[in-house]
């Protein structure tokens, strides 16, 4: 770290909270403290105090997952020393009635106090962790809210442990009371995660509203560079739809791992500070950190009806995720390079990848877009060794259904129209004016208007159906070809992708109506040798690559402990690359999409 830069960004150096904002006064009468006095136990110690209450019996629940990661994580799992009392103090009789309901028998008590201990000992960003070099708290798995009442105002109090000065959050701190935040309800406290520690702080201002990155360590990466590349990511970002709609904003890095968190007022990440150093691997992280901050308006404001208020109870289903996530996979590259951060042919690129990452795998003839967005309460985050075979992945399909919407609407407005302005018109329609999200039959008359045409072959084929894409088309509105020819891979072909597992070659997946299928070789089977020679990753591909087609091979497997021979007959793979490129000679119209589209 530069000394210059140092004393540029870090001139708070024990609050740099988010107290940057502005105060907001609490208000209701729910209040959590929070405290991690041994944090090499992973124990969060959380006290909630609510008063104004009515009736003989309250429910106190726990959120059974997080919005923005759809799966059940039953976070109850993690609570113990569930306590409760009344306003004197004295000990009220609870049971629980589900998973993660505990009933309080509060006597018609107006006050009534709970507590509870939460293990938090997995690094994820939507789980809650804590060790003695920093705490992650993710709201709905440490935060109950009482049944009925969750529109009810809270204020939450951090109180660190002993060695560590910062709390960071994009939640409005309380005036006056130190580390004390405010949400107006509890869906906007689910949805604001909070890092505690002593994490590097970094800061700056778009049109005046202040970001800061919150972070454990940067490594040796220069952080005027850092700051700058993200300033012009979000004012490009921004651009998109014209508006800030928060106050402040948090990027909340937890360490290393994988994967990241949208919230409406920040974000959660991890990091791998080495990977910065790489330039293929730093703007890896531009495209993760900027996919994480459009989501602030794509799926968090502009949103299915199915995605809020939620049932923290249960799986909440909508068909529309090749939307919230692949559209916002698609502008990640587009913001990127409108802020002059990645090139044109790396635009082309992604959208290359997302292409073949569906198309060139069995699943694409089984999902569609709009299944696999209502299945990824089955197969998003737990996907076994099958899934190739009979699923494809929402965001990269609805990024390239993204792009045919885009192109298809500039096309037909003579690039008057854009998915940019579908985007502006939902969230002034539906977010800012109607306060809800929209239907799936919405979505598509805003898209159709802007349009001035009907899209039946996006919506009623494309999106709903696993009928083959017609790219060449759509491509063509842009100025830009596609090879959609198929090209025969090199050696011959299995069909078995393996992994090494203690020292062993273990089968993971079976392509679907591949060679090794046909022959029956199966997951999960031990791979010990191809025409009698002992196998490693190494030697196995080796061994592949100097056979050909039609060929047959003895492949030696062992299976529920006994060794068995199973002759396969090689086929050859055909894939397509998919590899786009400007048109030699483009109409005025496709040069104008294209360099409107880039913004060039």
């Amino acid at each position: 770290m530069r000394k210059k830069f140092q004393a540029g960004f870090f001139g708070m150096a024990v609050l740099v909270v988010v107290s940057f904002v502005y105060g907001a006064a609490p208000q209701g009468t729910m209040a959590f403290t929070v405290t991690m006095e041994r944090p090499n136990t992973h124990y969060y110690h959380v006290v909630f105090s609510c008063e104004g209450l009515k009736g003989e019996r309250q429910d106190f629940k726990l959120p059974d997952w997080t919005p923005g990661f759809y799966q059940v994580m039953n976070y109850s799992r993690n609570v113990l020393n569930f306590r409760a009392e009344d306003g004197a103090g004295n000990p009220l009789v609870w049971e629980k009635t589900t998973k993660n309901t505990w009933q309080v028998k509060s006597a018609r008590s107006a006050s009534v106090t709970v507590s509870y201990d939460v293990y938090a000992f997995t690094r994820f960003v939507a789980e809650s962790y804590l060790d003695d070099s920093l705490g992650f708290i993710m709201p709905a798995g440490i935060f109950m809210h009482i049944a009925g009442r969750i529109q009810q105002p809270v204020t939450v109090t951090i109180v660190p442990c002993q060695n560590w000065s910062r709390v960071s959050t994009g939640l409005d701190p309380v005036e006056g009371e130190r580390n004390t935040f405010f949400a107006p309800d509890f869906d906007v406290l689910y949805d604001s995660p909070i890092l505690v520690g002593n994490q590097e702080i970094l800061t700056f201002e778009v049109q005046g509203i202040p970001h800061i990155f919150a972070v454990g360590d940067l490594g040796t990466f220069d952080r005027e560079k850092f700051v700058a590349d993200h300033k012009r990511m979000v004012e490009a970002a921004v651009a998109v739809i014209g508006e800030i709609p928060y106050g402040r904003y948090a990027f909340l890095v937890i360490g290393p791992g994988g994967g990241g968190l949208e919230h409406a007022n920040s974000t959660a990440l991890t990091l791998n500070p080495s990977s910065l150093n790489d330039p293929a691997g730093y703007k890896r992280w531009l495209r993760f950190v900027t996919h994480e901050f459009f989501h602030l308006y794509n799926v968090k404001r502009i949103r299915p009806v199915a995605l809020g208020p939620f049932d923290y109870d249960k799986e909440n289903y909508t068909h529309m995720l090749w939307v919230s996530e692949g559209f916002t996979s698609y502008y990640e590259d587009l913001i990127l390079k409108r802020a002059g951060l990645i090139t044109r042919e790396e635009v082309f690129e992604a959208a290359r990848s997302n292409i073949v990452n569906y198309e060139n795998i069995p699943g694409h003839r089984f999902q569609s877009a709009a299944a696999s967005s209502f299945d990824t309460w089955l197969h998003s985050f737990g996907r076994g060794d099958n899934a190739a075979n009979t699923t494809i992945s929402y965001y990269d399909k609805g990024a390239a259904l993204g792009m045919l919407l885009d192109f298809k609407i500039r096309a037909e407005t003579k690039n008057q129209r854009t998915l940019d302005d579908v985007m502006r018109t939902l969230y002034r329609e539906y977010y800012k004016e109607k306060k809800r999200g929209f239907t799936d039959s919405e979505f598509r008359e805003v898209c159709e208007r802007l349009a001035g045409c009907p899209l039946a072959e996006i919506f009623d084929v494309y999106v709903s159906t696993t009928k083959d894409i017609d790219y060449p088309k759509y491509l063509a509105y842009a100025g830009l070809e596609i090879d959609v020819e198929p090209h025969v891979g090199d050696g011959a072909y299995l069909g078995a992708s393996t992994r090494e597992q203690d020292g062993n070659m273990i089968i993971s997946n079976v392509e679907w109506d591949s060679p090794a299928m046909q022959a029956g070789l199966s997951a999960q089977d031990e791979i010990i040798a191809l025409d009698g020679v002992r196998v490693s990753a190494r030697t196995m591909d080796e061994i592949l690559r100097q056979k050909k087609p039609a060929d047959t091979i003895r492949v030696f497997i062992s299976r529920g402990g006994t060794v068995r021979k199973v002759e396969v007959v090689l086929g050859k793979k055909q894939e397509r690359s998919y590899s786009i490129k400007p048109l030699a000679d483009p109409t005025p119209l496709q040069s104008e999409i294209l360099k409107s589209w880039l913004g060039e």
